[in-house]
């Protein structure tokens, strides 16, 4: 007897050895990568032609730049204009200003000016940034000296290429402290209506951040090392999705705990039914959406290829913490994390009486009808998505907020040639200068061509243009701002032109970048897209044994991102008059809600599965409804509510990003996963489970 007593003590406490363990190895993990969360903004890069292939040939053009220059430089456009007329004492400040700049820390080479305006309203000075440098440093002192007692009424702007990447710079700023800070309440918020616990809300949000520690931490060291590159807008996505995922995982495993805790009396026997219950439906969603993300490898722009491992680590990190910290924690709180609304041994399930079993009751009396309407309302909004205007967008549109950059490209575009500081860059063979500048000249929308000097600016009377390994460069200047259609449309003209005159010459500079990034993004997408879809059919037919459920899961969550893209596209072009999308937009959305809606199609299937083989299929997904109902549509909810929460930085991307996958998943969640999909199942009867045994069973 008192053997039998010692043993039981024994392995009591090794039962509460376990969870006690696990808390402190994530306290200790939390530890050390936490801070390197805090130093993620550190190992940024958003520079545009870091990011195109080796194969663009804004690239190339770049690469072979390096051969005249020890240092790659980023112009900063510096503007003094006054609408009625420019004195003396202007151009005098101008010409101070040019001495004062050459010597800034970060400034290289020669100051290009003072440059005089055609209607004498405006001069303007080229200001080489070193590209190597804090470039957005280098503009807020240029910009400091710029604002301060010019003369008269003239007014003084930094833009160009340096000024949109240190406004870039300012607007990804935010992503530490607020975008984190509006993601965490949010979701600290939603919780408290879920659980109406004091308790449980903050155990899983704790859960979530020891998520991001590690997957940030990770992310900072592959960074730091060079494995992958990261940006702005990827570690905002980073930060979204992994709060959003680790809570969903969590209210999954609550869930299953919560009830689990009616049939068990030992907290340990709740959590290791749960636990295993739920472990299944958790992994499969997590390595789905990993698998989605690791296919934009396959995207040739560093930006979008990146964003892949960078996601998929975020992911990796909320599986471990939902599947490890987590059960370890609700173990340790026992039934009081759920206080004051604690569920006792042998008390009814409220889930099933509830009003998810209302609307489970409502789908099993008319299935057919309900999802032939809901289908036909989802195709309707689908009709839609042609309309939404992907096609890119100019510098000028992708603030949201006004920032300086923008104001002064718009006030220089007003007296210089929109491409002045940002042209064409040519390069060639060193004794076909000649036939590259003609060329060139014979194309419209180029305002003045000229080959490069020995000190990188257009060459003197008298001089010969520079050359390296017998290449030259050839500048052309354009008449529209760099980032405009008029441009991009200029540049395709352009490289004909030349690539016919001289077919060895390449055309490149910042209008090049964006037309390459543009093209390349349109090859991304329809290459990826396919990938996508075959892999997370896949993994659907590995989890479900079968191949008609997952082809009809797959098909209603296409049909609710076509009827999103419909909407968004409603939404962007009339209701916020929205200029148009970059052509990553609707790559992204895709990968985020294919993969993030069949994770809830998971949640839901699993569960339908597990109830269909004990009372047939008709009846198992009107139990897995009804007790999954609650839980995954409260997932739903965070995950839109943390992306919605990307629209804080005032970025047009980031805020197009939030709005569909917000909405799609809302979409996905409350009309896909609650009525079309249960009344699809019902309809089909054991026939969904094709070609397994309970097709044959039921």
């Amino acid at each position: 007897m008192r053997s039998s007593r010692s043993n039981g003590r024994r392995a009591s406490g090794w039962r509460w050895a376990a969870p006690v363990l696990l808390v402190l190895v994530w306290l200790a993990v939390g530890g050390v990568t936490g801070p390197l969360a805090g130093k993620l903004s550190t190992v940024q890069t958003n520079d545009a032609a870091a990011f195109l292939p080796a194969s663009a040939e804004a690239t190339r053009v770049a690469r072979l730049q390096k051969q005249f220059t020890d240092q790659q430089t980023v112009p900063a456009v510096v503007l003094y204009a006054d609408r009625s007329g420019l004195d003396a004492a202007v151009t005098d400040r101008a010409r101070a200003d040019a001495k004062a700049f050459a010597d800034f820390d970060g400034v290289v080479g020669q100051v290009a000016g003072p440059i005089p305006s055609r209607d004498g309203q405006a001069v303007e000075l080229i200001v080489p940034v070193d590209a190597g440098s804090d470039v957005a440093g280098v503009v807020d002192r240029l910009r400091a000296r710029v604002s301060a007692g010019l003369p008269g009424g003239a007014r003084g702007y930094v833009t160009g290429p340096a000024g949109f990447t240190a406004d870039l710079s300012a607007a990804f700023a935010g992503i530490d402290g607020i975008l984190l800070l509006v993601a965490v309440l949010v979701v600290l918020v939603i919780l408290v209506l879920v659980y109406r616990s004091p308790v449980l809300p903050f155990a899983v949000l704790i859960s979530a951040l020891f998520a991001l520690a590690v997957a940030s931490g990770l992310v900072y060291l592959l960074a730091d090392h060079g494995v992958l590159t990261l940006n702005g807008q990827s570690q905002g996505i980073l930060f979204i999705l992994v709060v959003g995922a680790a809570t969903d995982y969590a209210l999954l495993l609550t869930s299953r705990y919560r009830e689990e805790l009616r049939e068990h009396e030992s907290r340990f026997a709740a959590m290791a039914v749960a636990w295993r219950q739920s472990m299944p439906p958790v992994l499969a969603s997590g390595l789905t959406v990993m698998a989605g993300l690791l296919c934009l490898l396959l995207s040739d722009l560093n930006s979008t290829s990146s964003l892949g491992p960078v996601g998929a680590l975020g992911i990796l990190g909320a599986l471990l913490s939902a599947l490890t910290f987590l059960p370890a924690v609700l173990v340790l709180l026992g039934r009081a994390a759920f206080w004051p609304r604690a569920p006792r041994f042998g008390s009814p399930h409220p889930e099933r009486s509830g009003i998810w079993g209302g609307v489970a009751r409502f789908v099993g009396r008319r299935p057919r009808a309900l999802w032939l309407g809901t289908g036909a309302a989802l195709v309707v909004l689908a009709a839609f998505a042609p309309t939404l205007q992907a096609g890119g967008t100019s510098q000028d549109s992708l603030f949201l907020n006004p920032v300086p950059s923008v104001t002064g490209q718009q006030v220089a575009a007003r007296h210089f040639p929109g491409g002045t500081g940002s042209p064409a860059v040519i390069i060639g063979p060193a004794d076909r200068v000649t036939a590259m500048v003609a060329a060139a000249e014979q194309v419209t929308g180029v305002s003045q061509v000229s080959p490069v000097g020995p000190q990188g600016g257009p060459v003197q009377p008298g001089q010969k243009p520079a050359t390296v390994g017998g290449l030259a460069q050839v500048q052309a200047t354009l008449t529209s701002p760099p980032d405009s259609e008029r441009a991009i449309e200029t540049v395709r003209s352009l490289r004909g032109a030349v690539h016919d005159a001289v077919p060895e010459a390449k055309v490149g500079g910042s209008t090049a970048t964006t037309l390459d990034t543009r093209s390349t993004a349109e090859r991304d997408r329809t290459l990826i897209i396919p990938i996508v879809l075959v892999v997370i059919f896949a993994l659907l037919t590995l989890l479900l044994r079968a191949l008609l459920a997952p082809l009809l899961l797959l098909a209603t969550v296409v049909l609710s991102f076509a009827a999103t893209l419909g909407v968004s596209a409603l939404v962007f072009n009339h209701l916020l008059g929205f200029a148009g999308a970059d052509p990553s937009v609707p790559l992204f959305g895709f990968v985020f809600l294919v993969a993030l809606g069949v994770d809830y199609n998971i949640f839901l299937m699993s569960r339908v599965r597990e109830e269909s083989a004990r009372h047939g299929t008709r009846e198992g997904v009107l139990r897995g409804l009804a007790v999954t109902g609650g839980v995954i549509t409260s997932a739903g909810v965070v995950l839109a509510a943390t992306f919605a929460a990307l629209s804080v930085i005032p970025l047009l991307f980031l805020a197009q990003i939030a709005f569909i996958v917000a909405f799609g998943v809302l979409l996905d969640t409350v009309v896909v996963r609650s009525l079309l999909v249960p009344a699809l199942v019902h309809d089909l009867g054991p026939r969904v489970w094709w070609p397994s045994r309970l097709a044959r069973e039921d």
